[in-house]
């Protein structure tokens, strides 16, 4: 990472001042340029993987029942290896600081807005063969067939996935990946891992990413680029969650284990009904 920041200074610096097409006053980049962003903006995604996840995380708890509460056992996280996972976030905070927000501010500086969306796309459109293998390993054939028909629909008439033609097509998007197969079929999380440079994850999250690199080698430039993108789209939301944070680490692995619950339960969350037992007394009172 390191030398890919050293290469985009490089070559920043030897461009001219030409009017360009997004902003001002900013250096209009060539193709070997745009390659060379773009290639240290993927190696981003490799170091920031957990973390689009957290962002996310703010629509999950924002939904409250008044007269129900979650079951208790859903979200209880093991951290047996806390000391360690604490050490390793802190690392990654820096990391990101230091090296992965420099890289990706430089990125959205000089990348036109359509490029960058079109990245975006192509990179989302690469995990839906993922979808649709997690979804007929839950047996739901409906959205296997609808991810099969996104990527055919995409990788033609969207060319290549730039264009997300499917969901102008009114295909809506819904990714699933072996994590969330397993935990469909009754797998927890198991215990909470920080992955350095990778960010926050978990056992069963983990087994499955190897397990799809394994079978489908290209998986994991997959995620790495899909995770850049939505880091850099959700950023902000990302720093403001912990900003003020008494404990950062918390935060985060909360955050993470809660979106990932989640998505697990395709939105639905478990609650157990609780007495209402105030208007349990006024009936009393009334009655007497």
């Amino acid at each position: 990472m390191a030398i890919c920041a050293t290469i985009v200074a490089i070559n920043l610096s030897d461009n001219k001042k030409v009017p360009n097409i997004k902003g001002r006053g900013q250096p209009f980049m060539g193709i070997k340029d745009h390659l060379t962003v773009t290639a240290c903006f993927i190696a981003i995604g490799l170091a920031i993987g957990g973390f689009p996840a957290l962002a996310e995380s703010e629509e999950v708890t924002s939904k409250k029942e008044p007269v129900k509460e979650i079951v208790e056992d859903d979200q209880k996280v093991s951290d047996p290896l806390e000391p360690i996972n604490r050490f390793t976030s802190g690392f990654n905070q820096i990391f990101r600081k230091v090296i992965a927000d420099p890289l990706i501010t430089t990125y959205k500086a000089v990348t036109p807005d359509p490029i960058e969306k079109g990245i975006s796309n192509f990179a989302k459109n690469l995990t839906e063969p993922v979808t649709a293998a997690s979804s007929l390993l839950q047996g739901d054939t409906e959205n296997a067939g609808k991810a099969i028909g996104r990527f055919v629909v995409n990788t033609t008439i969207g060319m290549g996935g730039i264009s997300d033609t499917a969901t102008d097509l009114n295909m809506t998007e819904n990714q699933e990946d072996l994590g969330q197969a397993a935990g469909a079929h009754g797998m927890g999380g198991g215990a909470h891992i920080v992955l350095p440079i990778f960010g926050p994850s978990n056992l069963r999250d983990v087994t499955g990413d190897i397990l799809t690199t394994l079978v489908n080698p290209l998986h994991a430039a997959t995620s790495a680029a899909n995770a850049g993108t939505s880091y850099a789209e959700n950023r902000e939301e990302i720093d403001a969650m912990t900003k003020d944070s008494v404990d950062p680490y918390i935060v985060e692995r909360d955050s993470y284990e809660q979106n990932r619950r989640y998505k697990v339960n395709n939105g639905e969350t478990r609650f157990i009904d609780i007495p209402d037992f105030d208007d349990e007394d006024d009936t009393d009172l009334a009655g007497q």
